[in-house]
């Protein structure tokens, strides 16, 4: 084990998806072996949604470019470039940009991200 403080990333690693979102992992558990938080660099194509959620846990979500739809408990929320977001863990959340344009944004989970821990409906 590394006796060193710090962990250099130098490239992410890009979450392989079926629905033409980009998603670029920086910090996490599959880039660097973090568990405590992760850090995304993503880019949602226009009219791109995925199935309702209920993370356990907490996600920043600041938006760079374009707009991002979010349903959250059944109340509908739209961030622009350079708002941000915080929903908490155990809210029931779906994700879109129903829009004509990209969307460009980043994310921090805390803890991580982790897919078993998502709970996507199907």
């Amino acid at each position: 084990m590394s006796d060193k403080r710090y962990i250099l990333n130098p490239a992410p690693f890009v979450v392989p998806t079926t629905d033409g979102k980009l998603i670029e992992e920086h910090v996490g558990h599959a880039s660097t072996g973090t568990g405590q938080y992760s850090l995304a660099h993503m880019v949602a194509p226009p009219h791109w949604s995925e199935p309702h959620q209920t993370p356990e846990f907490d996600e920043i979500t600041i938006v760079v470019r374009g707009r991002k739809r979010f349903e959250i408990d059944g109340e509908t929320v739209e961030l622009q470039a350079g708002q941000a977001l915080l929903i908490k863990g155990g809210a029931r959340v779906r994700y879109s940009n129903p829009f004509d344009a990209e969307c460009e944004y980043w994310s921090v989970c805390v803890p991580a991200f982790n897919p078993a821990t998502v709970n996507r409906e199907e």
